[in-house]
């Protein structure tokens, strides 16, 4: 019998509802709010987190801030905070300003550190910048030229006799470029044409054809490897021998005795035309 009451219980005695019917229309209302507020904060789609994907209050915000047409080299600081800047970045303006930079055009503006991208694009329309030709604002200020001195116009010089500042003096040629040039020219044992400098390592095309009306071979005085007492250790050093053509070279001279003229290299199967033409100036036979 002791066993049987729970299961007997709740047929013969039911609980009161705990709530009575004069709260009920609270509850009802606090569970409407409960699901309105629900939805705007969360993404539910049968899941219990929030939606990340609604933007952040602060990023929401409206950018205010007055417009009028400016010059951004010349406005002031109660300017600049006129047209909705932060003073963070005002200080950052006129800081820029103060060492000589300078505004060049309208879209320059977007490269102000902490100028957020949306105000940028609402001030370009407005931006007036003088002409940087006029006497108010000089091409190249002495902060720029500091940074970037203008090189002297170049004269011709021989790439086989140049030293490192007349190299330097080239348009884009700087200390490391020129020193380069210099230890290419002298693994080759000098140049015998101009178009040769292009292949320095590091040298970009574009600064090469700026420079290649500027470079001139005086006396052709190449550095000349006899081919009939060169050991294998010299000719590999060479960039356009290397090891394998040096070795073949070798053991041809090995094999058929003597080369009689630099010609005979023909007869050696790894040397077509085009690897002829670029050795054999600096080659000599007894």
């Amino acid at each position: 019998m002791l066993i049987l009451i729970p299961f007997v219980y709740p047929f013969f005695y039911k609980e009161k509802p705990l709530v009575n019917d004069k709260y009920a229309g609270d509850i009802a209302k606090l569970k409407i709010s409960y699901t309105e507020n629900s939805h705007k904060k969360y993404n539910t789609n049968g899941k219990d987190y929030p939606n990340y994907s609604y933007p952040k209050k602060e990023y929401s915000k409206d950018i205010h801030g007055e417009l009028f047409y400016f010059d951004p080299n010349t406005l002031s600081a109660s300017g600049w905070k006129k047209l909705g800047v932060k003073e963070k970045t005002i200080s950052t303006i006129q800081n820029y300003i103060s060492k000589g930079g300078k505004f060049r055009e309208a879209n320059d503006i977007k490269k102000i550190w902490g100028l957020q991208a949306r105000l940028a694009d609402r001030l370009i329309p407005f931006v007036k910048i003088s002409d940087p030709g006029s006497d108010k604002y000089s091409s190249t200020t002495e902060y720029e030229k500091k940074l970037y001195p203008v090189k002297k116009s170049s004269q011709p010089i021989d790439i086989n006799d140049a030293d490192s500042s007349e190299f330097t003096d080239l348009p884009g040629i700087g200390a490391k470029l020129s020193q380069r040039i210099i230890n290419y020219r002298n693994k080759l044992g000098g140049f015998y044409t101009a178009d040769q400098v292009a292949e320095t390592y590091g040298l970009p095309d574009s600064t090469f054809k700026k420079i290649r009306p500027l470079l001139n071979i005086g006396k052709n005085n190449l550095k000349l490897l006899n081919i009939n007492l060169a050991t294998l250790e010299e000719l590999k050093i060479h960039p356009y021998i290397r090891y394998h053509l040096a070795n073949v070279i070798i053991q041809y001279r090995m094999q058929h005795g003597k080369y009689t003229s630099v010609n005979d290299l023909k007869n050696i199967m790894l040397m077509n035309d085009s690897i002829y033409k670029k050795i054999s100036p600096y080659l000599v036979v007894d």
